[in-house]
């Protein structure tokens, strides 16, 4: 414990070049929620993003295995770019839970279609590479969502580095 006599004092902070007063760094713990959220506004984020997983991983469930030409898989190309693209919006909507929201309602939806239908009929056969490819590549694509820089989806502007003037955006 602290000495209630004692005081501790921290070190000055320099001013930034061109600003009136010091800089203080606001501290966020990771994880934390967005300022401004309550906790409604999260879960109606994350569930946002699990419809959003879901009609992606069905949609690309069912293009791709299309091919144009017959030799070019457009399908799988166009399924795996949305299924960035909606993982990017996830990540940078709802911040990590969002991608998680994201990426179970992707994988369910995935994994459900895989199996064989009441007639007998799979849209993702296990003969087919195509198949792996999808089921694959789209979740790798989800984590690769999830490593991202967090500073790519943050609202705040990024700090002057010392020694540099402030950029006019005019």
């Amino acid at each position: 414990m602290a000495d209630p006599g004692r005081t501790t004092s921290l070190p000055p902070i320099d001013p930034a070049p061109g600003s009136v007063g010091p800089v203080i760094p606001e501290a966020s713990p990771r994880g934390a929620r967005a300022p401004g959220r309550s906790l409604l506004q999260v879960l109606v984020v994350v569930l946002c993003c699990l419809l959003l997983g879901v009609a992606i991983g069905a949609l690309g469930t069912v293009v791709h295995r299309k091919h144009v030409l017959d030799w070019f898989p457009l399908g799988i190309v166009l399924a795996l770019a949305a299924t960035l693209t909606a993982g990017v919006l996830s990540r940078a909507w709802g911040r990590m839970s969002g991608l998680l929201g994201y990426g179970v309602g992707w994988l369910v939806v995935v994994q459900l279609m895989a199996l064989e239908g009441p007639g007998g009929d799979v849209l993702i056969p296990s003969v087919d590479k195509i198949g792996y490819v999808w089921s694959y590549a789209g979740l790798a694509i989800v984590a690769v969502c999830a490593f991202l820089p967090s500073q790519w989806f943050s609202d705040e502007p990024r700090p002057v580095r010392a020694g540099k003037a402030p950029v006019d955006p005019r």
